[in-house]
């Protein structure tokens, strides 16, 4: 819709500057102004005149005059039309759907996309679980949230970087190697995975943590010990480091089952280890500008100017911290990537944490602080019930990707039995489902994740959008069967079920830019779901291969194949399959 917008909006202009005004409202500017009636009725785009009251000092149903009386139709413009202080501009449905129709089959499934972030380069943040845990539901946001960002942004232009920042340091991994050294053993870990590792994790935090409702009282020496193993490990201990080691690479080799199945690739896994020796430069920077205060031993830097707690550096013990460490691998990726933005996805109950070692950046005075974006997103319970690791109260992303799958595979055999491929379009469907789900609501709010929802294959989910995208692949592929081309045919616009569908995909572009700005991929979700249904809507009031007049025909699979297109690449941006046949 930007191409209307801008025609739209420069005849505005050139109206405005016949009635001499020639400042504040320019074609960028009015594009803006511009609005979506809230029926076809009223137009397909609408101009209100109140903000130029205070300029041409008339009220709006008089200025909507002036300026009618200086437009004319013709073009892309049937009719142009004053109701109040609204102009309404109804499109030549032909000559509009002509343009986007040819525009899209031309760019296929670059169609939406721009040079916008040419030459700029942003760094993301985003999965980056802590190891020697399995990936649970709650792990689903940043990983598919970040995703879904860095494609947009990839689809925008920009050069991204995806990085993976593993929380393979800290002391919980203290407290698992108490544990393994206490009650686990090689060969069981070996056997069992990372499975194993979270027994561990879960029993010790259990002994550590105790049970006060039920009279049981915690071991605090246990805290201590895994305390000490940790500082350990930081001071380059052999046997911990040969251990710590050991429990990464258990745990890598099972999060890539996770990113294979979701198509995510990194370009850096380069976690909070890494920072290990690049953190006491920055410490030392605090010091020596004078930011750095003792608070009971431990090293801070006050916040209270900025009403914000202080924030924590330094234990008394003289161990880092996630602020250090975080502040040490935002240096080291500007000094790398010499980065546009730097973009963190993660849960919002790390909001203030981003927010004060933000402005510690800031106070050190690094120039490039504001480029570093936060993304908080909602965090998810189930049944209402917060997820906890270290409680062992998880629901685990493999089992309900296996559930998802199971379900469609069982679909798939009643309906289509001799669809090839089955189990490679079960797993599209079964995680696109599941992706969907998750990508549908906005994500700066919390929800509570519920099976029977997310599987659900009615109304607004993932499994309606790929049926719809395989019903394009269908119908271009019985065209193809039946000898059928239309290649760059003239368009010929006979139904409002056409022209509908033509100005639904005429707003991808807008929805980019929308999703691109707002850091929400739920934009896209929902335009998925507003393009398959005007794209069903279409398909059942308008038959393509048997319309009687060629013309017809050829207008009506241009329109199938540009359908096809955009919905493809929007499946792409939010980490969507797009199987041809389901």
């Amino acid at each position: 819709m930007f191409y209307a917008k801008k025609q739209t909006a420069n005849l505005i202009a050139s109206a405005l500057a016949e009635l001499g005004v020639t400042e504040g409202f320019d074609e960028n500017s009015i594009v803006t102004m511009l609005e979506y009636p809230p029926s076809p009725e009223n137009g397909d785009l609408a101009f209100p005149c109140f903000r130029l009251s205070r300029t041409l000092r008339k009220a709006p149903p008089m200025i909507a005059s002036d300026i009618k009386a200086k437009l004319s139709a013709g073009g892309l413009f049937e009719k142009i039309e004053q109701a109040g202080g609204y102009l309404n501009f109804y499109f030549d449905k032909t000559v509009f759907s002509d343009v986007i129709i040819k525009e899209i089959c031309d760019k296929k499934e670059k169609y939406g996309s721009s040079d916008e972030g040419k030459g700029k380069t942003v760094v993301l943040d985003y999965s980056s679980p802590n190891i020697c845990k399995p990936f649970h539901i709650g792990h689903l946001g940043s990983t598919v949230i970040g995703h879904s960002i860095k494609k947009i942004h990839e689809f925008s232009g920009y050069n991204c970087v995806g990085i993976n920042y593993l929380g393979d340091w800290g002391t919980q991994f203290g407290k698992l190697m108490v544990a393994y050294r206490k009650w686990g053993n090689k060969e069981d870990v070996e056997k069992g995975g990372i499975d194993v590792l979270v027994d561990l994790y879960v029993r010790i935090n259990h002994e550590i943590d105790g049970d006060p409702e039920h009279g049981i009282e915690g071991n605090k020496e246990l805290a201590d010990e895994a305390r000490a193993e940790f500082h350990k490990l930081e001071l380059g201990d052999p046997d911990n480091i040969e251990l710590w080691k050991w429990f990464k690479e258990i745990s890598l080799a099972e999060y890539e089952k996770t990113y294979a199945q979701l198509g995510i690739t990194f370009d850096s896994y380069l976690g909070e280890s890494f920072y290990t020796d690049k953190m006491p430069a920055q410490v030392q920077k605090l010091r020596e500008a004078n930011l750095l205060k003792i608070d009971d031993g431990a090293s801070i830097v006050d916040l209270s100017d900025y009403k914000m707690p202080p924030c924590l550096i330094l234990r008394s013990d003289g161990s880092t911290l996630y602020p250090t460490r975080d502040i040490a691998a935002a240096v080291y990726r500007h000094d790398t990537y010499d980065f546009a933005k730097c973009v963190y996805v993660t849960s919002d109950q790390q909001i203030l944490h981003f927010k004060q070692w933000f402005k510690v950046v800031e106070m050190m005075g690094y120039d490039w602080a504001d480029k570093l974006v936060h993304i908080p997103y909602g965090t998810i319970s189930v049944a209402g019930v917060k997820l906890s690791t270290r409680h062992g109260n998880v629901l685990l992303l493999r089992d309900v990707f296996g559930q998802a799958v199971d379900k469609v595979r069982s679909v798939i055999e009643e309906k289509n039995p001799d669809l090839e491929n089955k189990d490679e379009v079960a797993e599209a469907v079964g995680i696109g489902a599941i992706i969907y789900y998750y990508l549908l609501g906005s994500i700066g709010k919390s929800s509570s994740f519920v099976m029977d929802d997310a599987l659900s294959f009615d109304g607004n989910t993932g499994p309606y959008a790929q049926y719809t995208y395989a019903r394009t692949c269908s119908i271009l592929a019985k065209a193809k069967q039946n000898g059928v081309s239309y290649g760059a045919a003239d368009v010929k616009i006979t139904s409002d079920e056409e022209f509908a569908l033509a100005k639904q995909l005429a707003l991808f572009p807008e929805k980019v830019k929308a999703a691109l700005d707002g850091y929400e991929p739920s934009v896209i979700t929902h335009y998925i779901f507003d393009a398959a249904t005007q794209f069903n809507r279409f398909y059942h009031n308008c038959p393509v291969l048997t319309a009687e007049d060629p013309d017809t025909v050829k207008t009506r699979l241009m329109l199938t194949e540009s359908a096809g297109h955009v919905l493809k690449s929007a499946f792409s941006l939010i980490c969507m399959k797009a199987p041809e046949k389901v």
